[in-house]
């Protein structure tokens, strides 16, 4: 089926008023597959894939969730072929076979859409894409010049504030001893739950250490289990409040306003959900 750059969703509250009424209609028809091909757009997609895996699923039609199968495969393979954001798909795969294994149980309550022979088949393909990543060997480049270790102290801090997943800080301390050193630096993990999150989240969650300061680390990892992390995207989907019409950003569309770029609103991908709810 053709996909396009832009469709029309009208502002109401019913599926007779809302023009591409339903989220998997939605879905068909923006251009995801080639979004995924594009590094400020994939952490985007990838998100809006988890979030539909978590609860939304049973809201998409048979062609909806066919491409949303055929969109996740050319994910992994992107993933294999690059071997990077390695975890954020294993993280993506498991949560559509968790959903998947409590929807199946469920069948003879209608809540799939299609055979469940067809629905076996796919949670079987999950885990052989699992396996896949699991098997993944990490080639080492074979450049032999400046290394990140090389690099003078404050250059290699700086490179690490801009890490926005502890997770990626706590694998980058384990490349080396020296490393191991900075990752521990109090300011960075300061930095990082002042990102993600505000200052009464991090008042209510308060860690000292053995010697009587804030421990930001671990309360970096207690933050993150009792509230969402800040999202942030290269390029977004955005909403033209004039015409209704959501695009891709820098995707041009017939808008009729005397200044178009005023009217457009950056969607996260809950965002994208919370339109076709109603």
């Amino acid at each position: 089926f053709h996909q396009e750059k832009w469709i029309y969703v009208h502002k109401g509250s019913t599926k007779e008023r809302h023009g591409y009424c339903t989220l998997g209609e939605a879905f068909n028809r923006l251009d995801f597959s080639s979004a995924i091909l594009d590094s400020r757009r994939f952490n985007y997609v990838v998100r809006l894939l988890e979030l539909i895996a978590k609860s939304q699923l049973t809201s998409l039609s048979g062609i909806a969730q066919k491409n949303y199968m055929n969109i996740l495969e050319k994910v992994v393979q992107k993933v294999l072929e690059d071997q990077q954001n390695i975890r954020l798909i294993r993280e993506l795969l498991q949560t559509l076979y968790t959903s998947l294994c409590t929807l199946v149980q469920r069948v003879g309550k209608s809540v799939l859409v299609g055979n469940i022979n067809m629905w076996v088949h796919r949670m079987e393909t999950i885990l052989h894409w699992q396996q896949q990543l699991n098997n993944i060997q990490i080639t080492r480049p074979a450049f032999k010049g400046t290394t990140f270790t090389d690099l003078p102290l404050c250059l290699q801090l700086n490179i690490m504030q801009r890490l926005s997943d502890g997770r990626d800080l706590v694998s980058l301390g384990q490349v080396a001893p020296d490393l191991q050193v900075l990752s521990e630096d109090r300011l960075l993990w300061k930095k990082l739950c002042q990102y993600h999150f505000t200052d009464r989240q991090i008042r209510k969650r308060l860690i000292l250490s053995d010697k009587g300061q804030l421990d930001w680390k671990k309360m970096y990892f207690k933050l993150i289990r009792c509230y969402p992390r800040k999202e942030q995207y290269g390029d977004t989907l955005q909403l033209c409040r004039h015409c209704h019409i959501l695009s891709w950003k820098g995707t041009d569309h017939p808008c009729t306003a005397n200044n178009p770029e005023t009217c457009s609103t950056s969607l996260s991908p809950q965002d994208f959900i919370n339109l076709f709810r109603f």
